[in-house]
């Protein structure tokens, strides 16, 4: 069987915030995808399969939601399917939904990713004992700090580095009508001047925790066409798609620089074609949930090599207009409902193709990556979306 080309017809976000009191889970789904379906021209009629995805289920306490959330997911009579890969989720959950197309088996399908955190705790969620595994205790932050602390001695980073993310990230949220937090005045002496919570992340370089959801349609070329003769917009093309993963501990583990995202991004270069991604990828939305891994993800996805992730991100490459714009959304340090996070990476990598990112709007965007990592830096997924139609 052949492939098919792959097409992203639109997308749609909830407006992320602390707690969305005012909606259901039911009903912050529906205002994603909603957006979607309206941003691609298409009714949930048109719709043949819905992927969904979220973060683990006790961040919520509500087991296995999407059984009581079929009708507002569109799901009555149709084919769902769950994914689980951690805080990955999102980007795998549109992997797969997009990897369904090019298969053949549907011509258009809804995938939509969520989390409502605000109705647990999810710091503590990851606090749990894990079996034969030495506890952390601390959430995402203690155990990744001791990353962030090998990254800069390794690399000999200045320690303003982390704060330099934090700061664009926020500027660029300010643009996002969608982003939860709102920073256009924050600065480099606010952000170091913050609480030291994890050494040595501080708390101006860390990720809020949001209610939020994210929805994207994709379809196969001729539903693409339809999509383009109703909204008159162009749609944007998956060029490639990967994810790897591998175990959470072992003997001689790299954290730093994780295998799993290094083959990822192998891969999905090798797959799109892409020989020199620092020239021939114009935007890229990282998954950056403290600041200090813009930098090491720049090194892990191959835009520069090993110590250089930081000299890019001092030299104002990754702002808007740069060589590597990174995150010009806000990214995950803006708006982090955990299980949509990943997603957002990747609808947010589609806008940017498809020329509706707006006020964040990176000129003249043709390729951009949608990346997402998960669990204790073991499962990564991204995705390369396209303006031009693969040949």
């Amino acid at each position: 069987m052949s492939a098919h080309r792959t097409a992203v017809l639109g997308t749609g976000q909830t407006h992320h915030r602390a707690k969305r009191t005012d909606v259901s889970m039911a009903g912050l789904i529906r205002e994603a995808v909603d957006r979607a379906l309206d941003d691609a021209g298409v009714a949930m009629a048109d719709i043949d399969a819905i992927i969904i995805g979220k973060a683990p289920d006790m961040f919520e306490g509500v087991m296995m939601p999407e059984l009581f959330l079929a009708d507002a997911l569109g799901a009555v009579g149709k084919p769902l399917l769950r994914v689980h890969t951690a805080g990955s989720v999102g980007g795998s959950t549109a992997a797969v939904a997009a990897a369904l197309v090019k298969a053949g088996v549907h011509r258009r399908v809804l995938t939509v990713a969520w989390e409502k955190q605000s109705e647990s705790n999810a710091m503590w969620a990851l606090s749990i004992p894990v079996p034969f595994t030495v506890p952390v205790g601390a959430g995402a932050g203690g155990y990744f700090a001791p990353h962030v602390r090998s990254y800069i001695r390794l690399s000999g980073a200045p320690t303003h580095v982390g704060a330099m993310v934090a700061v664009k990230d926020r500027r660029n949220g300010a643009l996002n009508p969608f982003a939860h937090l709102h920073q256009p005045d924050i600065t480099l002496e606010s952000v170091q001047a913050s609480q030291m919570l994890w050494d040595p992340i501080r708390f101006d370089e860390t990720c809020p925790s949001s209610d939020g959801a994210c929805a994207i349609v994709l379809g196969d070329e001729e539903a693409a066409a339809q999509s383009e003769t109703t909204t008159g917009r162009r749609p944007g093309w998956v060029l490639a798609t990967s994810m790897r993963t591998e175990p959470l501990a072992y003997a001689g583990r790299e954290h730093v620089s994780p295998q799993a995202g290094r083959d990822a991004a192998a891969a999905l270069w090798r797959d799109a074609g892409i020989t020199d991604p620092l020239t021939q990828v114009d935007a890229a939305e990282i998954y950056v949930p403290f600041s200090w891994f813009e930098p090491m993800w720049l090194e892990n996805l191959g835009f520069v090599g090993p110590g250089e992730g930081w000299k890019l991100t001092e030299a104002g490459e990754t702002e808007i207009g740069g060589r590597i714009p990174v995150n010009p959304s806000g990214g995950v340090l803006s708006s982090n409902p955990i299980g949509a996070s990943g997603m957002i990476r990747f609808a947010e990598a589609a806008k940017q193709v498809m020329g509706r990112a707006g006020d964040y709007q990176v000129d003249g965007a043709r390729t951009a990556l949608g990346h997402a990592y998960g669990g204790g830096s073991q499962y990564f997924s991204m995705w390369l979306v396209g303006a031009d139609k693969p040949a």
